[in-house]
């Protein structure tokens, strides 16, 4: 165990921080450990409990959980922003943690009193219909959900950040102490999701929907409870502003000057003051975008201060910050390839949950029938035995014959995993397509909603679920490193939100893909490929049809990757490391 934490550094009002390090570890920890336990198992098997107990048809819940998923990702960047401008860390988790946990609480009640929820459906009908949800009902389970979405969007982007900020960054004991931090937070975050993904969803399909969310709900407390008892040992960094309002002061420089000429030898002439305390590192000139040039040419009518910064940073802006905004653009065609990519990604945490409700869930001669939500845990399975290979054998075995860091480039690794995402749906439409064929000649039952159950073995979803997160372990991860190491330093938070807006905008175009595809097929020859009973329906064109545009976009994805350029570090327009002159003029603002 590594020696606690309690270092200060003064800051400009000399006050002093005194960090606590390894002390608060534990409420950090374990905050981020009851919120997982809480909401991760509900939020997985939120689309059984919708055609389960609120008798909704496949595609509406799919939707509603697409939207849902979706709108938890993308209030990450609202969440970053208020946390950056306004709020701060502890404030944003605190108000967050509180919002997820009333938003379980009312998530429970319409489980556990049942005039929140439609009657079952062999109470409300003998025919195979069911009662739909009144709007009454509706309104108080999105008002649950809505309260997630906040808790979400707070929690997310936060709560890693919020860990490291208890180690002093400047010492050594401190740089371990985040290493350290890290290693807990992936390997309890694992654990939570794997405690989840078995237990709870097993309480919640098996044995009660109003205690399996009872338990998650009473871990968000707990969750609350331990985050708030280490308030007082807490280092609460105070918000210096968000980097997305140098984003909007260069975009609106530039085209203020856009009647300007470029000048001949930009690296020199421009505006370039870099203040002392920044804590990104010097980027070389790129001649991408030089539009955006036009916000660092020096006019007489600008001014400049005493300490070399530009008086109006809405009409001058430094060259140094225009190449960062140009790092967030050219990042922008790569992660929208990363958008379609998620798609497949998408297919597998929903309509694989059909899948094994319609299968033979039966574990062997045992009589123990698995929860259909608990099967996302071969994905993780997948990722968590694939990580420590890769890294430990392949990764060393190709250094040794390309000579690059990480064996290949972010971009070939990413590249890698979107290949596997095609041969996983075309692995899914054929398990889909026995599936369907078993079902409909030699069923081994039927639920209560007149549906025949295939006598195929959901244990034939494994290997689609295992490719998936080999996948992901490629291109995922690959784009999260990706967006840390293009990103300029202080845009750190926002590479976070990249990653959690690209998931979200695949929630919503799975969604989209969803509706569009049922309303077309339902008027088709060949029938809807998406009914209500997968039987009766082509779910494994639709996995082709979902290969197909996964094609189309590993093309795209080639296109983006050849024409991108890595971020280099200080250095003149024309490669070569910038003379003493230079720095000079740099240093002087010019």
């Amino acid at each position: 165990m590594e020696k606690t934490e309690n270092c200060s550094a003064a800051t400009t009002d000399e006050q002093e921080i005194h960090y606590r390090g390894i002390k608060a570890m534990p409420y950090v920890i374990g905050n981020e450990t009851f919120e997982k336990l809480g909401t991760t198992g509900t939020s997985n098997n939120l689309l059984v409990y919708l055609t389960t107990i609120f008798n909704m048809k496949s595609i509406s819940a799919t939707n509603l959980v697409n939207v849902f998923n979706g709108t938890c990702n993308l209030a990450t960047l609202i969440g970053a922003f208020l946390s950056d401008t306004y709020f701060g860390r502890y404030t944003t988790l605190g108000f967050a943690s509180i919002s997820s946990f009333l938003g379980m609480v009312l998530l429970t009640l319409t489980a556990a009193v049942s005039k929140l929820h439609p009657p079952a459906c062999n109470k409300s009908s003998e025919n195979g219909t069911c009662d739909g949800p009144t709007p009454w009902q509706m309104t108080f389970l999105l008002s649950g959900l809505g309260l997630m979405v906040m808790g979400a969007g707070g929690i997310r982007p936060c709560n890693l950040a919020f860990g490291a900020d208890q180690f002093n960054p400047e010492t050594k004991s401190g740089k371990r102490g985040i290493t350290s931090f890290f290693n807990w937070y992936y390997f309890t975050y694992t654990f939570a999701m794997m405690v989840s993904l078995t237990i709870i969803v097993y309480v919640q399909s098996d044995v009660s929907w109003a205690w399996g969310l009872a338990i998650p709900a009473f871990m968000m407390f707990l969750s609350c409870l331990m985050f708030f008892i280490g308030t007082k040992m807490y280092v609460k960094v105070k918000p210096q502003g968000s980097p997305i309002t140098s984003v909007i002061q260069v975009i609106i420089a530039a085209v203020r000057k856009r009647k300007l000429k470029q000048p001949d030898e930009p690296w020199i002439s421009l505006f370039n003051h870099i203040p002392k305390a920044s804590i990104n590192s010097k980027l070389a000139y790129s001649d991408q975008f030089r539009f955006l040039n036009k916000a660092a040419i020096l006019t007489p009518e600008d001014k400049i201060n005493s300490d070399g910064s530009a008086m109006n940073p809405w009409k001058l802006c430094s060259l140094q910050k225009v190449e960062e905004i140009k790092c967030l653009i050219r990042v922008v065609p790569i992660w929208a390839s990363g958008i379609i990519y998620s798609v497949a990604m998408v297919q597998q945490q929903t309509y694989v949950v059909f899948q094994a409700i319609q299968s033979d869930r039966y574990l062997g001669h045992t009589g123990f029938n698995i929860p259909a939500a608990s099967f996302g845990i071969f994905t993780m399975i997948g990722v968590t035995i694939w990580i420590p290979i890769y890294d430990r054998l392949i990764v060393p075995w190709l250094q040794k014959y390309t000579k690059k860091e990480g064996g290949i480039t972010l971009l070939q690794k990413m590249s890698i995993g979107m290949v596997l995402a095609i041969i996983t749906m075309f692995i899914s439409a054929i398990v889909e397509d026995r599936r369907r064929a078993l079902a409909l000649s030699n069923p081994i039952g039927i639920d209560s909603k007149k549906r025949s159950i295939s006598s195929l073995s959901t244990m034939w979803l494994i290997p689609q679920l295992t490719l998936i997160g080999l996948s992901e372990a490629f291109t995922l991860i690959g784009l999260i490193e990706f967006y840390y190491k293009q990103f300029p330093e202080n845009m750190r938070s926002i590479a976070g939100s990249f990653t959690f807006i690209g998931l979200a905008l695949s929630s919503y175009l799975s969604s989209f893909l969803i509706s569009v595809v049922h309303k077309i097929s339902e008027r088709s020859q060949t029938g809807d490929w998406l009914p209500e009973d997968l039987n009766k329906g082509k779910l494994d064109y639709f996995y082709y049809l979902v290969a197909g545009l996964e094609v189309m976009n590993l093309g795209y994805f080639i296109m983006c990757a050849n024409w991108y350029k890595y971020k280099e570090g200080g250095s003149t327009g024309n490669g070569v490391e910038g003379d003493n002159d230079m720095v000079k003029l740099q240093s002087d603002g010019v």
